[in-house]
C-alpha cells in the first residue's frame, strides 16, 4: 500500500513513499564540502562527522542536482520505480 505525504506548503504536490533507497552516498568518496546541503532545495542531506549523509528523502524533488555538484561522485542517484516519489499535478 503506497503512503502519501502532503505538502501543504506547495500546492499540487504529494510524495508517495518509494519502497527502496534511490540515493545514497558513498561514505569512502565523500569529502565532506556540502555541495549536497547547499544545492538540494528540499533539505536531504546533512553534514555529521565533516562526511554528507541522508538527513531524510521525503521531501526530494528528484532534480538530480545532488548527483551532478557531487564533484568527488560519492552520490549515488537513481529516479523512484513504480510511480512512487515526488509527484505533482504539472507532470
Amino acid at each position: 500500500m503506497k503512503q502519501y505525504y502532503s505538502f501543504e506548503d506547495i500546492p499540487g504536490v504529494k510524495w508517495v513513499q518509494v519502497p527502496e533507497p534511490f540515493i545514497s552516498i558513498d561514505q569512502s568518496k565523500c569529502t565532506g564540502c556540502a555541495n549536497c546541503v547547499k544545492v538540494c532545495l528540499a533539505g536531504v542531506f546533512k553534514i555529521k562527522d565533516k562526511k554528507a549523509e541522508i538527513n531524510s528523502l521525503d521531501r526530494c524533488l528528484e532534480c538530480a542536482s545532488c548527483l551532478f555538484i557531487c564533484e568527488s561522485r560519492a552520490i549515488n542517484f537513481s529516479w523512484p520505480k513504480h510511480g512512487s516519489g515526488y509527484q505533482s499535478e504539472w507532470g
